[in-house]
Order: C-alpha cells, then structure tokens, then sequence
C-alpha cells in the first residue's frame, strides 16, 4: 500500500481537520416544512441501491412532485417505465437501504434522503401515480432515516445551470454510437433515427 493513501479514518480525520457543526445541526430523521418544499419541487433524483451484484445509481424523473411526501417520515416515488433491468428493484429485495438526491433546475443546493424502502403494489398506492392514462407497475416507498440539504458548492464549481456552458448533444456520442462500440454488431444510426419517437411513444 503506498505512503500516500489513506488507510485509517484517523489519518482522514487528520487530513481535513474538524466537520463543520452546521452540517451536522441541519440532518434530521423527519421531513421539516422546508424540506418537503424541496421534495415537492424537486423534477429529478438520482436512486442509490446496493446488492449482491453491486452498488446501483439510477436517475429518476418526471413533473415537480414526482416523489409524494406521505408524511413527515416517509416519501414515495413511481417506478416508471424503463429498460426492465431492475437494478434498483433487484437490490431492494434483497437490501432496503436506499439514497436520494433530489435535484431543482436553478437551484444550486441538493436535498438528500437516507432511508429504507419496500416495493409496493398496493393500489391506492399504484393509483396516486397515475400520468398519461398510465400506472407504474410498482412504487418504491422510502421511510426516512436521515434528511439534510447538501451545500451548493459542487453545483456553483460545476456551473450545472448555466446555459453558457451547455453542450451540445451533437458534440458527443449518440445513444445508438455508445450501444455499437459495446456491441460492433449493433445497428446504430436505425436506432437514433427511431429513438425520439420511440421514446415519446414509450415513455409512460
């Protein structure tokens, strides 16, 4: 092991000195009125899992809302339609510890969520998530453990909102580019040509 990593959380402790006191004051176990503002206008969030197979990140989104706050202690939000690989579903069967991070376009603070979670398909839960006529097939209901807002550093270094540094989506690999370099096989310009109206089609 090199001299240089860190091995021990003394010697991690050492290194950044001591934690901030706010950090600590603003974690809760409940969901304050401010909090839940946050949820409840939060269009994103990404959804960390972990399992027999490994660590999970997965992002999540729909219209502001998206996630219900049922109560002070507990959120749920719909699995909507994807690519059936499940990884978030398959983790939370066999582990429910969970992670949110939810994300306001424009606001550079973040909200996260520790908790534990189950996978409903109790229907007046299926039925508050109903959009376009569609009903996700599960929900994921999340019991609150831990809720504290993330400073805005990381999204003013990374001027996320910024529209002077967007890029442009053509200055990148194509969706059908990324799936052929796995796969040389892979039809990909077929699969871009068709892929916004797939996706429209197929989004609910």
């Amino acid at each position: 092991m090199s001299a240089t990593t860190i091995t021990t959380i003394a010697a991690l402790e050492a290194l950044y000195g001591e934690i901030n006191p706010i950090s600590l004051r603003k974690e809760l176990s409940r969901l304050t009125p401010e909090y839940q503002r946050m949820v409840e206008a939060a269009p994103f969030c990404a959804v960390a899992t972990s399992g027999p197979g490994g660590l999970d990140c997965s992002p999540r989104g729909d219209g502001p809302g998206f996630v219900h706050v049922l109560d002070e202690t507990s959120v749920a939000l719909p699995d909507r339609r994807g690519n059936n690989r499940l990884d978030t579903l398959r983790n939370l069967v066999v582990d429910p510890k969970i992670a949110l991070l939810f994300m306001i376009p424009g606001v550079n603070e973040t909200l996260r969520i520790n908790g534990r979670a189950i996978i409903s398909t109790a229907p007046d839960m299926i039925g508050r998530f109903m959009v376009a006529g569609a009903l996700p097939k599960t929900v994921i209901v999340v019991t609150i453990d831990s809720v504290y807002f993330q400073c805005a550093r990381a999204l003013i270094r990374s001027s996320l909102w910024d529209p002077a540094v967007r890029v442009e989506r053509r200055a990148l690999p194509t969706a059908g580019q990324m799936t052929r370099a796995a796969d040389s096989t892979f039809d990909a310009s077929s699969y871009d040509r068709a892929l916004a109206e797939r996706q429209k089609a197929t989004l609910y």
